[in-house]
């Protein structure tokens, strides 16, 4: 199964990363969480170890994508908490340490039928999907379904309004409209600047439309380990 290969590894950003070690760049992903960087760098590092480790576990290469992307966010959260042990220099540790938690991802994950993935790393690479998926929690609740109704289900403004007066909200389909251009704003102001240059371009505003479709209905139909 070949590697994917990912754009964000070639930009500035990543590249001036490159001379760290993997110590330097776990801490600093520690220490700098309003940055995106530090873990996009240490994807960048090891997707091909993991995506490999995948590849020769999941049945397809569908299957192989949405474990990929699972696999990188349980990384993600677990990474927020680790502590290395062994030798300063030793650069062997946290490759061990990824290793097993891609192992225990492997082994833990039950995998939907290929038929049922939306999940595409065209649409939104694991670190982007990471941190969008931060970006959604911090919406309003009503403007966060909104936009995830309107993006996973199509939905048109007058049918999210008619479903949130259902639940006992009181709101127009104009008001629906203009919740989802405000949170399409916001989603893009809560995402990391350094990510929103690495994915979106440095001029970026709200999300593109194609980024919009594919990485928010990516977070809304994974699983959680």
């Amino acid at each position: 199964m070949q590697t994917p290969r990912f754009s964000e590894c070639n930009h500035p950003l990543i590249k001036s990363l490159f001379r760290h070690s993997d110590r330097e760049l776990l801490k600093l992903f520690q220490q700098c969480p309003e940055q995106g960087k530090y873990f996009t760098a240490i994807f960048c590092r090891y997707s091909p170890i993991v995506y490999t480790l995948i590849g020769h576990s999941a049945p397809s290469p569908v299957q192989a994508e949405y474990l990929f992307a699972l696999a990188w966010r349980h990384i993600y959260y677990e990474m927020r908490g680790l502590e290395l042990r062994g030798n300063e220099g030793d650069p062997a540790s946290f490759q061990n340490w990824l290793i097993n938690m891609t192992a225990l991802c492997i082994n833990q994950a039950q995998l939907p039928p290929v038929e049922s993935i939306g999940y595409s790393l065209q649409a939104a690479a694991p670190p982007l999907w990471c941190y969008l998926e931060q970006a959604l929690e911090l919406l309003p609740p009503v403007v966060r379904v909104a936009v995830v109704m309107a993006q996973t289900f199509h939905w048109s403004p007058t049918r999210i309004a008619a479903y949130l007066q259902a639940e006992g909200d009181t709101i127009s389909p104009a008001q629906v409209q203009e919740a989802l251009e405000r949170g399409y704003a916001q989603l893009a102001d809560n995402l990391p600047a350094d990510i929103r240059s690495i994915y979106l371009g440095d001029d970026a505003g709200a999300p593109p439309a194609e980024m919009q479709a594919g990485a928010i209905a990516d977070s809304e139909s994974m699983v959680s380990l």
